[in-house]
């Protein structure tokens, strides 16, 4: 009998040094700003695997340890066979620091928040959005006839819910079928935030993209890469991979532009926003890298605000038909910056002011990242 209780009580002071070992692992994400945030934080799936040894990638629950809820979360494979990084979904107040943990058990399904394909239908179309705005860039079918165009369109929305697909399945999305409509116009221009090279002051175009894969499809992001075939740049033949990601919530993407080329010469690059013919807003700031257009109205269509925002030294230009951000790259380095735009008949951001100050936010959102630890 007594052996038997001593075997009782040792197996009760193991499993308690293993409760006690599974509470102590706690993810702590730290928001070091002086502003709310909501967005996605990004934690590797190693550093994951090696604070839980045990846990298994299709049944796991993200868990806040003050409310008990499950948090939104998505499993990040950057085009890789295995998981790159846990992406969590958070909601943090100023200075907040949020503790949280993995438990087993199958998470909540999610309703996809993000979404983008090809769309060969539509004259190779590659067309993203997520639950506050789309986009979309023209292909190679389009090259040569009276519909190119070179850069990055805007979708207008006015719901939650995602809308590519149906809108290419009526054909009639630029019409405002309750949801939004695309009215936006790029024409040969960047439109809203592409990048391309420029040379004595032309903007050095190359093609339409040649080539697409996706990296993730949701639910929280979407990432995806366009590739775009040789082309001359005064002389030096150059080749671009992009590569675009859009979060659930944000109005912003992020874009990564990787230039490939024969030389160590730094190649001279401009992001632009297009611009029209009537007076509207605009804030052009080299120190802060803010390049922010508040387009004048468009008749029952409303005002659609665009904005590029860039993280290294740039210069900042007013011609007659773009804004433009200038900058320069060094091959195979690549450089990233966040472009994406608003639409004021969707009910967030209405004016001018409203828009400028949201990008300066995530400005400061970008140079003050959310912190994670262990403990």
């Amino acid at each position: 009998m007594m052996k038997n209780r001593l075997s009782l009580s040792l197996c009760f002071i193991f499993l308690s040094a293993v409760s006690v070992l599974g509470q102590s692992h706690v993810l702590q994400i730290c928001n070091p700003s002086g502003m709310k945030r909501s967005e996605l934080v990004s934690i590797s799936w190693r550093n994951i695997q090696l604070k839980f040894p045990s846990i298994e990638k299709d049944n796991f629950k993200v868990i806040d340890l003050a409310s008990q809820k499950e948090l939104p979360f998505q499993l990040e494979y950057k085009g890789e066979k295995t998981v790159q990084n846990l992406l969590i979904q958070v909601d943090l107040f100023a200075k907040q620091t949020l503790k949280i943990t993995l438990k087993k058990g199958k998470p909540t399904p999610l309703i996809a928040k993000t979404f983008g394909r090809y769309v060969p239908e539509r004259k190779e179309d590659f067309a993203w959005e997520n639950d506050k705005i789309a986009f979309r860039m023209y292909g190679q079918a389009l090259e040569g006839s009276n519909e190119n165009a070179y850069g990055m369109d805007v979708w207008a929305k006015r719901t939650d819910k995602l809308v590519i697909n149906e809108r290419y399945k009526r054909g009639e999305y630029h019409i405002d079928h309750g949801d939004g409509l695309d009215y936006y116009h790029v024409g040969l221009t960047l439109g809203a935030g592409n990048m391309a090279p420029i040379s004595n002051d032309t903007i050095r175009y190359p093609q339409n993209y040649h080539s697409w894969k996706v990296l993730d499809n949701g639910p929280l992001r979407t990432t995806f890469q366009l590739g775009y075939d040789e082309w001359n740049v005064d002389g030096t033949m150059v080749a671009s991979m992009k590569t675009i990601s859009l979060d659930a919530g944000s109005q912003m993407n992020r874009i990564e532009v990787n230039y490939i080329y024969k030389t160590d010469k730094p190649l001279s690059v401009v992001a632009g926003i297009v611009k029209r013919p009537e007076p509207g807003a605009s804030l052009l700031d080299d120190k802060t890298g803010i390049m922010a257009y508040w387009e004048p109205q468009h008749g029952d269509d409303g005002i659609t605000g665009v904005g590029v925002i860039m993280q290294k030294d740039a210069r900042m230009i007013s011609t007659a038909s773009q804004f433009l951000t200038q900058t320069s790259v060094i091959s195979n380095k690549p450089i990233v910056y966040f472009a994406g735009a608003t639409w004021n008949k969707a009910g967030f951001i209405i004016n001018s002011d409203s828009w400028f100050d949201y990008l300066q936010n995530y400005k400061k959102c970008l140079q003050e990242p959310l912190t994670v630890s262990f403990k």
